[in-house]
């Protein structure tokens, strides 16, 4: 049986970048994809029309949160069955949509993670950066009991059921973690495989030590209330 799957890709300021990363994602499948302009100030719109690349821009800046739920009601909108993040800035190696799509296809788990984590892989993440990921990990397993290793990783697929659930509501900023709590406690079933991350394509990530350590705190926060209420 044919399913229908879609890529979703935010991009805010990725020049540098995302006429590669469509390029990329084109050169090694054939399935669709859609851009999310999440109100982009540079050239990202304007490569986006030269090259004709299927996309939608959004007025404002909404951030990651408002982007990606703009993906996900698209996807809903046009009867995706499933549905990709993956970034703009060309780190996730599209080689691996394939493998993340065999793997939900063939489970009965709502979300598939690309983890960098999950077994010894060339990415070399920053101390900080792996500090905070190692406490989440442990943050996430203290609430559920659900070991992920890659818990900020924003490579993941997800299946119908999840698809409608992140239409109506979905994080504002940095969401990985937050969603994952969200879906663990209301029994959805989620796992990792294995990804590559390649390096940047351009352009500079969006999380600085503040806004990490804002990050950690605020997911925490919100995190356990919603564990109580």
């Amino acid at each position: 049986m044919s399913v229908k799957v879609i890529v979703i890709i935010p991009a805010f300021n990725e020049e540098d970048s995302i006429v590669q990363t469509v390029k990329n994602i084109k050169a090694v499948t054939h399935i669709d994809y859609i851009v999310v302009n999440d109100g982009s100030t540079d050239q990202t719109r304007i490569l986006l029309d030269e090259n004709g690349f299927n996309h939608m821009d959004l007025p404002i800046n909404l951030g990651i949160g408002g982007a990606m739920q703009t993906g996900y009601q698209y996807a809903l909108d046009h009867g995706y069955d499933y549905a990709i993040q993956l970034d703009a800035d060309g780190q996730h190696n599209p080689s691996d949509l394939v493998n993340l799509i065999e793997e939900i296809r063939e489970t009965d788990y709502d979300m598939i993670i690309g983890s960098r984590f999950l077994e010894k892989s060339a990415y070399r993440g920053s101390l900080p950066r792996r500090i905070g990921i190692y406490y989440f990990y442990r943050f996430i397993h203290l609430l559920t009991r659900m070991k992920i290793t890659d818990p900020t990783s924003g490579y993941r697929i997800v299946n119908r059921k999840v698809i409608e659930s992140f239409s109506k509501y979905y994080p504002t900023d940095y969401p990985e973690v937050e969603v994952l709590v969200k879906l663990a406690r209301r029994n959805f079933k989620i796992k990792e495989i294995k990804v590559e991350m390649n390096q940047r394509q351009g352009g500079k990530s969006s999380i600085t030590p503040k806004k990490s350590i804002y990050y950690m705190f605020k997911v925490t926060y919100i995190s356990l209330v919603r564990s109580v209420f």
